[in-house]
Order: structure tokens, then sequence, then C-alpha cells
């Protein structure tokens, strides 16, 4: 398999990470006896008119990511300094969206650790670590990450890398109760999701499509922990009853010839929700099919419900009542996980409640979200999938897209928006989108079967069923990240940032007409909205993908990031040659605080001295893609990222790799045991490839290559 354009294919597993007590203890001054008591529906409801505290994952149940305090202005953030720090301990990617009530942050790390922190003074209350086996860590597609928690009626609830939903006392810490979210005990499912809380039930999704899942959702009782609904997106076997009219709908859109359901079908809910309280309509975005390829799932073609879709259920019962499918017979990861912002705006003259969303297929899409009847979809990134939409709601998709052969997808699997949040200025009328694009081609695997693990195969290795191959056809576009302000009603950009990478942070607007955003070279900047021009900076320890809040306490306004580099892209990419541990950062106008010192990464020296036949090499790569790729980046090409680069490896590293691959020296940091998926001559052709590359990358002949025979 040609590894064209391989510095940018990277969804991978894990490799290093931080393992921290979960003995909850009062480190600083605070009264906790009715800690978080008061958060509930109304609660939220009410604070979006101020947006004093951050209760609720996006702000408020719309999910906009809007503060109304404006106490930070353009006139003034230029005046921004740091407040305090905050050590999260972690050495993976930190996608968490703090929250902050009762003068307490709530914030999660890599490998779901809670850390409650007084703002006042930047001190650990406690921390509570839910004790993720590191052997779960292969199960995740990008990552060991969490993006945060719900709170409601004083207690903590946060969804465990390994599939568990854990209540906490929110004052102490303490362990309330916890659920198996999973569908039996050997499913791979994981949760990277933050939880939300409608109507007293704790609403979480999963992750993991590509290993063989079916999606749902599941509510449980905010109190108790007790099951009460559980709604799939996608359908089982046709041979079986189905649960619902929803499923039996579904079914008739997908080519059972192609056994879909024996691979799951995907679908899976791993991040974004939103309710209308007013309405009474939770509205969910539903993943990418399992494969990836319909072809092999789908032989026969079909729209394959509910992929690629946004649906919405009545929050009581779970009971489908709409959905708008975005991408139908999803064939290149194009999922809707993105998140939703729900706003009331004019359109063509007249109120419509609506629903915004930039996923991963390049369109800004607005959805009535009272029936989700299609309003208007135009691509906010350059697209070659599809020309646009027509006036039905459907893509007018383009030629040679569902080629057999190897095809530039655009935006790529990578999406033209991931999961970094977007954030919607309502004063303003503008949407902030953390925009990108990483190059790729993809093709369909004629010879992938369920489980089928054929060296070349994308991480096949650890379980992955994607159905198509990665590269082999040269890519022309160029990477990017971008920061756009988007006008949805008029479906036109207003303003860009470029950027240094993709993979940059999520948004945050305010009431004083700023939209703050981190970025993946080690910045936190604050931009005017009106016109994107910067109004200020700071350098933070690391890249950031996460996206920032902001609060009042005592009278004054702080914004805080929570700040490490990491998920799917992060891996074995960079784009700054600092390195921290994952950390809050908190500012307020006049801070003094002084900035943490900053580690420099350490890439160390090409590899060179590994003895290799030159004839493994080529069957040394296939190994590769199918076991390493996605985690490591192509040896001596890619700087690596949160996980190291085996190109810049040390020798002695490399030529002892059967302690890392059968002897578990990096288990503990959750890298996956390949006895009896790999052999002693399999880790010989690595070697080789590992050392070969590196070789190829120096630009001369190595000493170390043995001729071929």
């Amino acid at each position: 398999m040609a590894l064209v354009g391989a510095g940018f294919l990277l969804l991978g597993t894990t490799l290093s990470g931080c393992s921290r007590s979960n003995e909850a203890s009062n480190r600083a001054p605070v009264d906790t006896s009715k800690i978080a008591g008061k958060i509930n529906g109304d609660f939220i409801v009410k604070n979006a008119a101020t947006s004093e505290e951050w209760p609720s994952y996006g702000l408020d149940y719309s999910e906009t990511r809007f503060s109304k305090l404006s106490q930070i202005s353009t006139d003034n953030v230029a005046r921004l300094g740091l407040a305090w720090t905050y050590d999260l301990g972690s050495t993976r990617g930190v996608e968490a969206t703090p929250l902050v009530v009762d003068g307490i942050m709530y914030v999660t790390a890599s490998w779901s650790v809670v850390h409650a922190i007084n703002v006042r003074t930047g001190k650990q209350l406690w921390t509570f670590d839910p004790q993720v086996p590191r052997s779960a860590g292969g199960k995740g597609c990008c990552d060991v990450v969490n993006r945060g928690v719900a709170v409601y009626e004083g207690k903590v609830f946060v969804g465990a890398f390994d599939g568990r939903l854990i209540a906490l006392d929110a004052a102490s810490g303490a362990k309330l109760w916890e659920e198996d979210t999973r569908l039996s005990p050997d499913s791979p499912a994981t949760i990277t999701g933050a939880p939300r809380v409608y109507k007293g039930k704790v609403i979480i999704g999963n992750g993991g499509a590509e290993l063989g899942l079916r999606g749902y959702i599941t509510a449980y009782d905010a109190s108790s922990g007790k099951k009460l609904w559980r709604w799939f997106t996608v359908p089982g076997d046709p041979s079986k009853p189905f649960e619902n009219k929803a499923m039996e709908a579904a079914a008739k859109t997908w080519d059972p010839s192609g056994r879909y359901w024996e691979a799951g079908g995907g679908g899976t809910v791993w991040n974004s929700m939103a309710f209308d309280p007013q309405l009474n309509l939770m509205y969910i975005g539903v993943g990418n099919g399992a494969p990836w390829s319909r072809n092999r799932r789908s032989p026969k073609g079909g729209d394959n419900l509910y992929l690629g879709s946004i649906v919405a259920l009545n929050p009581d019962t779970g009971e489908y009542v709409w959905h708008y499918q975005e991408t139908p017979g999803d064939n290149w990861d194009y999922t809707s996980t993105q998140d939703m912002i729900l706003a009331d705006m004019t359109v063509d003259g007249a109120p419509r409640k609506v629903i915004l969303h930039a996923p991963k297929n390049g369109f800004f899409f607005v959805i009535d979200r009272t029936n989700g009847k299609f309003i208007s979809a135009k691509n906010f990134v350059p697209v070659n999938w599809a020309s646009g939409y027509d006036k039905a709601g459907r893509p007018i998709e383009l030629p040679g897209v569902r080629s057999a052969t190897p095809y530039e997808i655009i935006p790529g699997p990578f999406g033209g928006h991931n999961w970094h949040s977007m954030s919607f200025n309502p004063a303003l009328g503008l949407a902030f989108i953390p925009a990108q694009h990483v190059p790729l081609s993809l093709a369909d695997d004629p010879k992938w079967k369920y489980r089928s693990n054929i060296p070349g195969q994308p991480m096949s290795g650890i379980g992955w069923n994607t159905g198509s191959l990665l590269g082999g056809a040269a890519t022309k576009a160029k990477p990017f990240g971008r920061l756009i302000a988007w006008d949805p009603v008029r479906q036109k950009q207003v303003w860009s940032q470029e950027q240094v990478s993709p993979w940059n942070g999520g948004t945050l607007t305010t009431a004083g007409n700023l939209v703050f955003q981190g970025t993946a070279d080690g910045h936190f900047v604050a931009y005017d909205a009106r016109n994107g021009h910067k109004m200020w900076e700071s350098p933070v320890g690391s890249g950031v993908i996460a996206a920032p809040i902001t609060y009042q306490i005592d009278g004054k306004q702080y914004v805080s990031i929570a700040v490490g580099w990491g998920g799917v892209f992060g891996e074995s990419q960079r784009a700054t040659d600092r390195s921290s541990p994952g950390t809050v950062y908190t500012f307020v106008i006049g801070g003094k605080a002084p900035l943490p010192q900053f580690g420099k990464y350490e890439q160390g020296e090409l590899l060179s001295g590994v003895p290799y036949d030159k004839k493994d090499v080529a069957p040394g790569g296939a190994l590769y893609v199918s076991n390493c790729l996605f985690c490591h980046g192509v040896p001596g090409v890619d700087k690596g990222g949160n996980l190291p680069n085996l190109g810049y490896a040390p020798r002695e590293a490399i030529a002892n790799l059967e302690a890392f691959v059968f002897e578990g020296a990096m288990a503990e940091q959750g890298m996956p045991d390949f006895k009896g998926k790999l052999t002693a001559e399999d880790v010989k052709k690595l070697k080789a490839f590992i050392q070969g590359t590196a070789d190829s990358v120096r630009g001369q002949p190595a000493a170390s290559a043995k001729p071929k025979k």
C-alpha cells in the first residue's frame, strides 16, 4: 500500500498517560455542604439570561457557548492576565470543557480523571480516578480523552473511557453509583463525550463504530442510576423483531445481503446533544457507518438510516420524533456528531426555530428544529463530494466519489469541522467554526470482511473495520486550520483567520464582542468577533484542542481553558516544539500570575543502526499500517504528537521492539497487547520498515541495511 500523504494518516489508539489517586480530599477551604445542589433544569434556563456560571457542557441547553458577560470586552481584553494555573497531571489529550458552579470548577483529564478546583484560588478540592484498565486504551480510535462532566442536584456525572457512567458527590468526589453502559462485557464501546442531564435523566452515548458497534443512546435516572430507556440509531438483524417503528423504517434503507449487523452498522452517538425544553425535544448527532465503505456494509446502496443524521427524540421516553440525514449512505467517515446549536432567527422574513450544524462533510446546515425540515446548506470549506443540496435537502453527489479506485476526498475523514466546539453569537448573528482540512485519499477495499486482518488494512490488527484503504493516490489539496465567522442566514463567510495547522481548539463568544480560541501551535487568542482582528494572545504549554469558558465570581469575569495536546490528529502530529502536562489556565483583567515553565518537546535523533533486510521493508510497511500508523505516524516523516514517532526512537527501543509488542513494556500507558496478533517474523519486518523509512528520509544508503537476496 502506498503511503502517499501518510504524514496526515492518524486515527490512533494509545501509548502514554497518567494515573492519579481516586481518593477524594479537600485541599482548599470552601463550604461544601450544598455544593451544586441548586443545579437543575430551571437553574440552567435561568442562568442562560446572565451566564454568571457555566453549568452545562455548551453553557446552556441550546449549546450556544455564547456568554452574556461583557466585563471583558474589546476595550480592555489587552489587559487580560493570568490568574492561576492548575496541573491536570496528564500527558495525553485534554478535550474537556470545564463546568463552573458554586465557585467550583469540574474538569476532566485523559483517562476520565475528574478534578474539582476552587476557582478563587486554583487549588485542588478533590480528584476522582475511575481506574480505567489500561488495556482499554487499544479500544479507542482517537486517544484516551474525555470531553467533560455533567452536574445536577449535587452530583457530578462522568462517562469513563471503558464504558461506565459514574455519579459522584459534587462536594466530596465520593462515588454514589455506576452503571456499565455497554451491551456486553466484551463490547469495545468507549465513552469520550460529556453526559447531559435532561429532566432528571442522565443521557450518554458511546464511541467505537470502527471496532464493530451498533450505535445507541441511553437515559439513566440521575438519582439511582436505573436505566430508563435506550434508543438504537441503526437497525439490527432483520430476522429478529425490530425494537420500534423507527428501526423498521430504517431497515428498508439497508441492503441485508451485506449482513451489516455483523459489524454493528455504526452510528455511534459519541459527542453532540442539545435540548429544547419548550418543544420537549432532545437532539442527537449520529456517527459514521461501520465499516466506512457503504459498498461493503450495504452493497446495493441505500441511505443507511440513521447514519450521518440529526435525530429528534422525546426525552421522557426515548421515542423517535423526526430525523434529517445530512450524509445519505455515508462512505467517508462523515459523522454528524459535531456539536449542534439551537437558535431562533428570521429566515426569509419569518421567525424560525432552527438547528445550526457544521458536520464533518463540509456543509453548514440550517434545519427547522420543530419538524426536521431542511432550510439551507452551503459549504463552509472546499468540498469535492457534492456540488450542493437540492430543495428537498438531498446532496447532489459528484461522479466518482464512491469509486473503488483511490480518490482524494475533500473534506477527508478528519472532517471540515470535527468535535472542536463551534459557538454562536446571536447579537452578531455569527457562528464561529474551527474549520480544517487534512488531505487523504480513500478507496474501497474489496478484500475486507468483518474482523479481517490483512496487512495494509488500516489498524485491522487492533480490530478496526473500515472497509476502505487509505492513501494510494497523491493528494493535491493542502492541509489548513482556519477560524471562520459564518452568517447562517446568508450562508456566507464574514471573516476568517488562517492558522498554522489543522486541529485547533473550540470557540467561545461573548457579549463583549469577543471570540476566544486556543490553537494547535500553543496559543490562547482573543479576536474581535465582528471582524476577526486579533486583540490579545498568551502562550500556553502545548497545542490546544478543547474549548474555553467564561464565568463571574465575586463580581469579576474570568476566562478558563483546559490545555493538553492530543486527540486523533494530535497523537502523531504537532505544530509546536513545546510540551507540558495537561493544565488549566485561568485569566482575568489585570492578572499578574507568572506562566508556568514550558518544557521543550524532545524529538530525538533520526533512527540509525538497527539491522534489517531490505526485502522486509515493503511487507513491514503493510504491517505498520495495520498496527501502528494511526498512533505513531510515518517513521521519520511526522514529528510525533503526544505519542512518539518511532523514526526518532532510541535505537535500543526499536532493536528490542519485542519487549513493547509482546512483553507489555508500555502496557500501563495504554499500548495494546499484540501477543497472538503478530509473530516474531512480523516484528522483524516492522523493524525493517521503521529503520528503512528513516534511512530513506535521511536520504543516503544505510549501513544497517542488508542487500536483498
